[in-house]
């Protein structure tokens, strides 16, 4: 799997979340995704492309980017404009959970990534688990359908994203590194390796050894 192109870096977000200029700028990108999308009338499609192009200055401003690198990361985004899906697993065994090392940024996360079409969201995070770690597993439940904004993840990222995180059974397989992971592991609760903050957050992990405790905790959300 061809992995995406990487994003230019964004500000760390203030204390009170993410820069109020990224979401207005990611809400106006949006804004004239959509509008290009259904409109007929060519003079509003024209205010569209100058509002599009213009989410792009603000947006490569704020990142300190070319606007030819943001214009090529929207080149693709058509249609209805909707967040982007995160799948997450969790895969316990012996009181651990498996981490990977991200060649990326040299930090730890629960495997996973983009979501691909054609491809059920299970179906996703499995392929991603035994992708990334070369092992195989089976998605026993939902844990949590996170919006990315609402927790303090860094850096800030240029698209609105969800983030579901599934429980998985181990069922097969052994340890095997990949193009995108430079290390695997398995991890005690108490016992976490620095995190890739962008990808998943301490309080998650500890989320996920609940759900995995106790089987009958309702999925989270938000």
């Amino acid at each position: 799997m061809t992995p995406p192109p990487k994003d230019p870096t964004l500000p760390t977000p203030q204390e009170d979340g993410e820069p109020r200029r990224l979401r207005w700028a990611r809400e106006l990108q949006a804004l004239a995704q959509t509008g290009l999308t259904f409109s007929k009338d060519p003079y509003d499609i024209e205010r569209y492309h100058a509002a599009r192009a213009l989410a792009v200055e603000m947006l490569a401003a704020i990142g300190g980017a070319e606007e030819a690198v943001i214009a090529k990361l929207f080149d693709s985004e058509v249609g209805y404009a909707t967040p982007k899906v995160d799948v997450r697993g969790a895969v316990f065994r012996e009181e651990q959970v498996l981490l990977v090392r991200e060649v990326a940024d040299g930090k730890w996360t629960l495997p996973g990534g983009w979501a691909d079409v054609n491809a059920s969201p299970g179906e996703n995070v499995e392929r991603e688990i035994f992708e990334e770690s070369g092992f195989k597993t089976k998605v026993t439940k939902l844990a949590a359908v996170y919006d990315r904004q609402k927790h303090p993840h860094v850096p800030p990222h240029l698209f609105h994203i969800y983030k579901m995180f599934f429980i998985c059974e181990l069922t097969g397989g052994e340890a095997k590194t990949s193009i995108e992971t430079s290390e695997v592991g398995f991890f005690s609760e108490d016992k976490l390796p620095e995190l890739s903050r962008g990808r998943v957050l301490e309080s998650q992990v500890h989320r996920m050894f609940a759900h995995w405790r106790d089987a009958t905790l309702p999925t989270e959300y938000d």
